[in-house]
C-alpha cells in the first residue's frame, strides 16, 4: 500500500515548556487517527506519523501554521511518500520506502537549511515539488502568529466563509481577508492543489 509517511521535529523546542505546544500537536494528531498506529511523539520534541499520500502536504503545513501559533515556535519536517512493506505496532516501528524517505530526507534538513522537503522516489517530480515548496518557505517561514492562525483555521474548516472565520475570531470580516492576504492563502491552497495533481502521475 502507497502512503505517506511525515517525520518531524520542533524547533526551538528547548526554549518552551512542552505544554505549550505538545496539547495542539496531539489534538490535531488525533482527527488524522490514532496513537501509537497512526502516529508517535518521542524524544520530547519528534514525531512521525502516517497520512494518505494525497494530504501529506495539507497535514505539513497544517502542522507548521498550528505550531506557528506560538511566537518562536517553528517545525521541520521530511515527507516520505511510497510503499508500506511492514506495518508495526507503532507507527516508529513500521516500515517500507516511505518511511525511509521521510527519515532521509528529514535528517538532511538542518544540514540544508530548510524546514520542508519531499521524497517521491521520482527525481523529476521531488525536484518540482522541492522547488515549489522552498519558494512557498519563503513566506511561510515568516508567518506571524496571526497569519499561521488563520491558515490553520481555513485549512481545518475548508467549506466555511470568511464571516464565519470572522465571527469564530470575533474580528471583522475585511480583518479576515487582509489576514488572508498577508499569509499569502491563495498560494497555499495553489499548492496544494497542483500537489494532488502531480501526485496522480507519480509513479509507484
Amino acid at each position: 500500500m502507497t502512503v505517506a509517511v511525515i517525520t518531524g521535529d520542533i524547533i526551538n523546542s528547548e526554549n518552551y515548556s512542552a505544554s505549550e505546544w505538545l496539547g495542539i500537536l496531539k489534538k490535531y494528531f488525533a482527527t488524522l487517527g490514532d496513537s501509537p498506529r497512526d502516529w508517535e511523539i518521542y524524544r520530547g520534541d519528534e514525531f512521525q506519523l502516517r497520512v494518505p499520500k494525497a494530504q501529506a502536504l495539507e497535514v505539513a503545513v497544517s502542522i507548521k501554521a498550528l505550531i506557528k501559533t506560538i511566537k518562536g515556535l517553528d517545525v521541520r519536517m521530511g515527507i516520505g511518500i511510497g510503499q508500506e512493506t511492514f506495518v508495526g505496532a507503532g507507527v516508529s516501528e513500521s516500515n517500507g520506502p516511505a518511511y525511509q524517505r521521510s527519515g532521509r530526507t528529514f535528517e538532511t534538513l538542518k544540514e540544508d537549511k530548510i524546514n520542508l522537503t519531499i521524497a517521491t522516489g521520482d527525481d523529476f517530480y521531488d525536484h518540482t515539488l522541492n522547488l515549489l515548496i522552498k519558494l512557498a518557505l519563503d513566506f511561510m517561514d515568516d508567518w506571524s502568529i496571526v497569519s499561521a492562525e488563520i491558515v490553520a483555521l481555513v485549512l481545518e474548516n475548508p467549506m466555511a466563509s470568511q464571516q464565519e472565520i470572522a465571527k469564530q475570531l470575533g474580528i471583522q470580516q475585511s480583518a479576515v481577508s487582509q489576514r488572508q492576504k498577508r499569509a499569502r492563502l491563495d498560494l497555499v491552497l495553489e499548492l496544494l492543489a497542483y500537489y494532488r495533481t502531480i501526485l496522480k502521475k507519480v509513479p509507484q
